[in-house]
This record gives C-alpha cells, sequence and structure tokens, in this order.
C-alpha cells in the first residue's frame, strides 16, 4: 500500500504539463496547453491541459483528470504503476514495505497486503514449474503476455500458502477467500494446482484471483469467493491492463473467461475484459461505459451463450445512454474466443467486433420469434413482451426507435404502444417548462455547487453545509470535498490531487463525472461566482419554503406550538423581505 500522504506530496510537486508532454506534443493557448487528443482520432485540437488546475480535459471523448490518471489512461498503468512512474522521474522513493519485514508486518496487514504476497508467491512459483510453463506456451502465450497480467501458479500442496505466510492459522486468510477450514477444522488452501490469475481494482491493488485448473478436472476454473476486498457483480478481469487499447479503440469487448482475455491480448487485441464467473450486471455495464462509447459482448453462438446474451441486455438496459451502443457478437458452436483468433486470425475477430449485432437488433430478433405475427394474438403478444424493456430503456430516442419498430412488427402506430406500455409521448404543442423552476430538484443545486467549488475549491468555506442533503450522490460529495478542502491540507485549485483524494472513494464516480463537466461549463470568474452566489440563495429559499410548508401543516393539524408559531411568523417575513 502507497501511504496517501505521498499521493499528494507526489501531486503536488509534480507538474502535469511536463507528464503530459512526455508523451503529447502541447502547445500554448492562453493560460492552458493544447493538442490533439491522444485518447481518440480527431483533426483540430480539442485536448486540454490545465497548469493551474494540475487536471487535463478532452472536450471531444471527455477524458479528463490528474497527472496520475492521464499515465495510467495513456500507458495503460495500473495506480501503482503510474505512481512509480511519476515518483521515479522526480527521484522520489515510493514508501514500501519490503523483506523479511513486510512478512512480519503482514500479520497486522490489510487484506490488500495479503493478496499482494499470494500474487507474489503464485508467480515464483510460476517460474519454478516447468509444467506450468509448457502449459501456458502451449496455449501460445509468451512471457511478456505473462508477465504483463501477473500470471501464476499455484501448486499442487494442500498447505503451499504456509511457504509465505508464517501466520497462516490467521482469520484473516479465509476472510480474503485464500483458504478454507474444513468442518473436522482443518485449514487448506483454496487454489491448487491451478494457474492463477491475479483480478486487480483501479489501484492495481490484488483483490481476487481466478485459477484455471491444468488439463482435465472440475471445476475447469475457480474463482475467489465474495469477500469484503472482491464483490464479483462490480469487478471486471483485465481492465487495468486493457485501458490504453479501450481508449484508443474506443471499444471494450466483453469476453466470458481469463484465458480469452490474455489469448486475445497476444494476438494483439489488448481491449478486452471478462466478467468474473457470474451473470453480468448493470454495475459491469455501467463502469464499462465509462471507459468507452460502445460496450461489445462476445459469447458462444450455443443455447448458453445466447441465455448469457440476454442476462447482458438485460443488464444494459437501464444504463444505456443515446450516445453509447451495446452489442452482442455470436461466435459459431465450435469455438471460444481463443480458439476463433487461432483459426481465423485478429482481423477476423476485429470485423467481427466492429459490426456487432446492436441491443435493439438483438433485442427485436429474440422479442419476434417468440411470437406468430401473423395473426392479432401474436402481435398483442409481442407489445405485452416488450412491455418491460421498453419501460426499462434509458435511453430515451433509443427507445421512441425502439418503439416505432415495435408498432411496426405489431401493426399499431407508436402512440398506441406507447400507450399500453405506460410510456409518456413528449408533449406536442405545449410551451417549454421554464428553466428556472420554482422549486428545482436538489440535486441538480448541488451539483451546481459541486461544479463551482471544484473550480475554486476556496468556496467550499462559504457553503452552507446545514443546508446540503446527504441523501443524494452529488450533496454527500460536495459535503465530503469541503471537509477535505478543510481538513486534508489540499493545495487551492489543485483539481488532479482532489480526484486522486476521492480515488477509491465512495463519491469518486460522481466528482469524476461532474469533474469532465468543469471545463465544458467554463465561463468568466464573475459569472462562475455569479452562479455559485445564485445557487446558494436557491438553496436557502427552497430551505425556506419546505420550513414553511412543514410548519403550515402543523397548524392545518392544530398542533402548533407557540413557539413555532412565532418561528412561523419570523420565516414569512423572510420571505416577503
Amino acid at each position: 500500500m502507497i501511504p496517501e500522504s505521498f499521493i499528494q506530496e507526489l501531486l503536488a510537486r509534480i507538474d502535469i504539463v511536463d507528464v503530459v508532454e512526455r508523451y503529447v506534443q502541447l502547445k500554448k493557448a492562453g493560460a492552458n496547453y493544447q493538442a490533439c487528443c491522444p485518447f481518440h482520432s480527431e483533426k483540430s485540437p480539442s485536448f486540454t491541459v490545465s497548469p493551474a488546475k494540475q487536471f487535463y480535459h478532452c472536450f471531444g471523448c471527455g477524458a479528463h483528470g490528474s497527472a496520475i490518471g492521464f499515465v495510467m489512461q495513456y500507458a495503460g498503468l495500473g495506480f501503482i504503476e503510474a505512481v512509480e512512474d511519476l515518483a521515479n522521474h522526480l527521484g522520489m522513493p515510493v514508501p514500501r514495505e519490503v523483506g523479511a519485514h513486510a512478512q512480519q508486518k503482514s500479520r497486522q496487514a490489510p487484506l490488500t497486503e495479503r493478496m499482494a504476497l499470494a500474487a507474489r508467491f503464485y508467480k515464483d512459483q510460476l517460474k519454478a514449474s516447468p509444467v506450468a510453463i509448457d502449459y501456458l506456451k502451449g496455449r501460445g502465450l509468451t512471457g511478456e503476455i505473462a508477465a504483463r497480467y501477473g500470471l501464476g501458479y499455484a501448486p499442487d500442496d494442500w498447505q503451499g500458502l504456509q511457504r509465505v505466510f508464517d501466520d497462516y492459522s490467521s482469520p484473516a486468510l479465509a476472510e480474503c477467500g485464500l483458504v478454507i477450514d474444513n468442518e473436522q477444522g482443518r485449514r487448506y488452501d483454496r487454489f491448487r494446482d491451478r494457474i492463477m490469475f491475479p483480478i486487480l481494482d483501479q489501484r492495481a491493488n490484488v483483490i481476487g484471483f481466478g485459477g484455471r485448473v491444468l488439463g482435465q478436472g472440475e471445476p475447469k476454473y475457480l474463482n475467489s469467493p465474495e469477500t469484503p476486498l472482491f464483490h464479483k457483480g462490480e469487478e471486471v478481469y483485465g481492465l487495468p491492463q486493457a485501458r490504453q487499447a479501450i481508449h484508443t479503440e474506443d471499444r471494450v469487448i466483453v469476453v466470458e473467461g481469463y484465458m480469452d482475455v490474455v489469448a486475445l491480448a497476444q494476438f494483439g487485441i489488448g481491449n478486452a475484459v471478462a466478467t468474473l464467473g457470474t451473470a453480468t450486471t448493470s454495475t459491469h455495464v455501467r463502469k464499462l461505459l465509462r471507459q468507452a462509447s460502445q460496450v461489445v459482448f462476445c459469447f458462444d453462438g450455443d443455447n448458453a451463450g445466447r441465455k448469457a446474451a440476454w442476462r447482458a441486455l438485460e443488464a444494459s438496459l437501464d444504463v444505456l445512454a443515446d450516445d453509447k451502443l451495446v452489442g452482442f457478437i455470436f461466435l459459431p458452436a465450435e469455438h471460444d474466443p481463443d480458439s476463433f483468433v487461432r483459426a481465423e486470425g485478429m482481423e477476423a475477430f476485429r470485423r467481427l467486433a466492429a459490426q456487432p449485432t446492436t441491443l435493439t437488433e438483438f433485442l427485436l430478433r429474440e422479442l419476434k420469434s417468440g411470437a406468430d405475427l401473423s395473426n392479432a394474438e401474436g402481435r398483442a403478444r409481442l407489445v405485452h413482451e416488450a412491455k418491460p424493456y421498453l419501460i426499462k430503456l434509458a435511453a430515451p430516442l433509443l427507445r421512441l426507435q425502439l418503439t416505432r419498430a415495435i408498432a411496426e412488427a405489431a401493426a399499431l402506430s407508436s402512440a398506441e404502444v406507447e400507450s399500453q406500455c405506460g410510456l409518456k409521448s413528449p408533449a406536442r404543442g405545449r410551451p417549454a417548462p421554464p428553466k428556472n423552476r420554482l422549486r428545482p430538484a436538489p440535486h441538480a443545486l448541488e451539483r451546481t455547487l459541486l461544479v463551482t467549488v471544484l473550480r475554486r475549491p476556496e468556496r467550499a468555506a462559504r457553503l452552507p453545509l446545514e443546508l446540503i442533503a446527504q441523501d443524494n450522490a452529488e450533496g454527500a460529495a460536495l459535503l465530503a470535498v469541503a471537509d477535505a478542502i478543510e481538513h486534508a491540507a489540499l493545495p487551492a485549485g489543485n483539481l488532479g490531487l482532489l480526484i486522486e483524494y476521492f480515488r477509491g472513494s465512495p463519491h469518486e464516480e460522481v466528482i469524476a463525472l461532474v469533474s469532465g463537466q468543469i471545463e465544458e461549463s467554463a465561463g468568466e470568474e464573475g459569472e462562475q461566482e455569479a452562479v455559485f452566489i445564485d445557487t446558494i440563495e436557491r438553496l436557502r429559499a427552497q430551505n425556506l419554503k419546505l420550513q414553511i410548508e412543514d410548519l403550515n401543516a402543523k397548524a392545518r393539524q392544530g398542533v402548533l406550538s407557540p413557539a413555532e408559531r412565532q418561528s412561523l411568523a419570523d420565516l414569512l417575513a423572510r420571505k416577503r423581505a
């Protein structure tokens, strides 16, 4: 583990302009620097680097972050590798516990340290196992790919991990999922005689393992259980290693197995990841759609593959946006991605990935296959079966297109399908609602405040913290940012450092999302200050109105105390002032 204080010191000392210029030629453009974006193809520069904020942002593809985030995104490094890379350029030794001291310290260390020790043990065992090395060579993998993914080998030993953990009986090892205690109280290693695939989180910490049996045996793949570190429904395998290729191609390919990921990488297809022995979840899809505008699922063409694809479709509906694409490719029944790329070649696989069956095409095809459209009953069934999917689909324009396609197949109008499915058509002939509503949604106000505070962190000291709601993501993040600015001694204006401060926290997603909007909403500083002040006034007015409504409700019930009656009079006077 790298101390948070070191991350802050590193980002306070480094200049993001120097970091980016190691990879991209920048030109001065006013207070910032500019270039064509390294993460997507463009002819006119839309990529900016702010030395004042220590932050980069692309107006074209939305890529943004700190110096650490840039190195991770451009070089495809994990968090720890990126920190080490930047620290080496500054001549700053990265604080680490090594050798015998680390072994001793691991008794009190967090679970991630134990997982890191296990990963190093498995990696060393691979080097010492000719059988395991021959197996990987037989699958066509080079040492370079094995090192890139940190592959290892769990020896055929019931208590092999006892060699690296002298506290082998510690409950923490079971909590990590590294060992199993049977009913007789005997402890043994969970993984034995298996090729080991470390699963990394976004900071490149090992949080779990996948183990593939050598040769024949069941189960073919054995995964870490659910632990405090590892949640199968939230993580994907290979994302840190695939990040650069994903951003370059703006596409992520989702396969079913660890070996498929590394085999595709061996053949130059580096943008593949895998779900972890569980059905695709909305969390998986949401995470991947933040990485690229296209998520393409690759399944076998058999019945099991189609069922898995359908589950992935269902998981995608409520997180899909109109500017994103979810697609599916189905391989011939005799192939998985590994065997297909070996038999047909890299370019054949790339062509498939570039022209997938889209989510709506797959959905329509499956729905139509279950209904006889030659009669009224079958057409009614089609609409009935489509209803839950139309309701769940989050992308409004895509839902409109799908509704029209369902209506055409059912010989109905779009309005009739919308009516039957409880969907509201866009209002026709009505004036648009006013931009500034009397009572805007609380999270809209708090999101605006979060943007203005991230632009100028010193504004946090002027926030009316008692009025900010904690029951929405923006409000909770705003309070956390204000607390961090007050107590963490973060340099004013260093947006990159602030982003890294919240990496891995519950607020990371909303802060990263809002950070990407900061440059796009840029205006004159006086204008931004006016927005900040106006939003606080709106928040106060909203709070005042809610207090008055609550007291009026009590007055109607006849339960208003004298003190509350006076409070209501004071509030009404404030409202009239």
